[in-house]
């Protein structure tokens, strides 16, 4: 039997477990979900603005949406405590297997108040499918900074990544140094990395299996080349996805709606994406770079209950760039802006005044 099939067998037969001893057991998680107060004010999805589309230097239509500053001239300057000031930009890069609308909670605590910007990632969301060999971290790094060229063409930018967001920043740095300390003035890094990743974790939520190392990245190309048969596999399987996506992508009993938020833009990440970036996950090194981000006020923001990018690789980076600030979400797991937006805006806030308080001295 080929591994394709074995494989395609193992995950089959963990959607099967649910009509095999186990569906109480999901049944019952789906009703603690359920369970669960919603406090979302506005419904997931629908902060908007017009689209502009960045055609990267391959060709890939990059879906970017910005948010301008009120014109009002009433407008509460909450965050420089400058007074006027070159006005900052914020720029959200979001993580892997979601799209722009995972910072719900920041865009609309920012809207109006700061100019913000938010993009899909390529082959993710709206935005163009990149080609195989094109789907690395390295490239996101310089669809980074095709956005800051094309969006942001002049004026003072804090990059705010998450996960794979945080990745592209670190790689927009590695191959852009020249901007860290000059249009880049201050960097946000949430639930991320530069290296030494257990890339088995990363499809916990995706996946019904614990997978490891080289069995992982074996697992993925295989499955890959059958990407169809998975995604049938995972709508079949969706009652089963959902509690994976509770469990790993959350530390504490998040309302049912950020649960279905976040899995909802899981499922709809092809099968074959995951696998294409997948590879860059492995041999991501980028240590060594970081350092580079000491030039400016740099936030660290990780939950200490993150199944998939751990504590420890937040206070590695904490360590390795000077003057960082890190913050600990006691309790939170992986989609942090979600489960504790709270302290990550309010740490964002901070972030933003000292770079507007260090753009005010030079």
């Amino acid at each position: 039997m080929s591994i394709q099939r074995k494989l395609l067998g193992v995950a089959a037969g963990a959607v099967g477990l649910a009509a095999a001893g186990t569906a109480l057991e999901v049944a019952r998680r789906n009703h603690a979900i359920e369970s669960r107060r919603d406090d979302v004010t506005a419904p997931f999805g629908t902060l908007r603005s017009t689209p502009r589309t960045v055609i990267t230097e391959d060709g890939v239509a990059l879906h970017v949406e910005v948010d301008e500053v009120a014109e009002s001239p009433a407008r509460h300057r909450r965050l420089s405590g400058s007074g006027p000031g070159p006005e900052i930009t914020v720029v959200f890069a979001h993580g892997y297997c979601l799209n722009l609308d995972c910072w719900h909670f920041q865009r609309g605590a920012y809207r109006g108040l700061v100019r913000t910007v938010f993009y899909d990632q390529r082959s993710h969301g709206r935005s163009g499918r990149s080609s195989h060999e094109h789907a690395t971290i390295e490239q996101l790094g310089r669809d980074l900074k095709q956005v800051l060229d094309e969006v942001v063409p002049e004026g003072p930018v804090v990059l705010v990544g998450h996960s794979m967001g945080g990745m592209s920043v670190v790689a927009l740095a590695e191959q852009f140094p020249e901007v860290i300390g000059d249009r880049v003035v201050g960097v946000g890094l949430i639930s991320t990395t530069a290296g030494g990743l257990d890339v088995g974790r990363i499809l916990l939520p995706m996946l019904p299996s614990r997978l490891s190392g080289r069995v992982a990245s074996r697992a993925v190309r295989s499955l890959g080349r059958r990407h169809r048969s998975v995604d049938g596999l995972r709508r079949v399987g969706s009652a089963i996805a959902r509690v994976g996506t509770d469990l790993f992508a959350f530390g504490d009993d998040v309302p049912a709606a950020y649960v279905d938020f976040v899995d909802e833009m899981l499922s709809a990440t092809p099968f074959e994406v995951v696998a294409e970036f997948f590879p860059s996950f492995s041999s991501l090194d980028k240590f060594h770079i970081v350092e580079v981000l000491g030039r400016v006020p740099t936030a660290i923001i990780c939950g200490t209950e993150d199944r998939l990018t751990s504590l420890g690789h937040s206070r590695k980076l904490h360590q390795r760039i000077a003057g960082s600030r890190l913050l600990e979400c006691e309790g939170a797991g992986h989609m942090v802006p979600l489960e504790r937006h709270d302290q990550v805006t309010a740490e964002l806030d901070q972030l933003i005044t000292a770079a507007s308080t260090r753009l005010a001295g030079r």
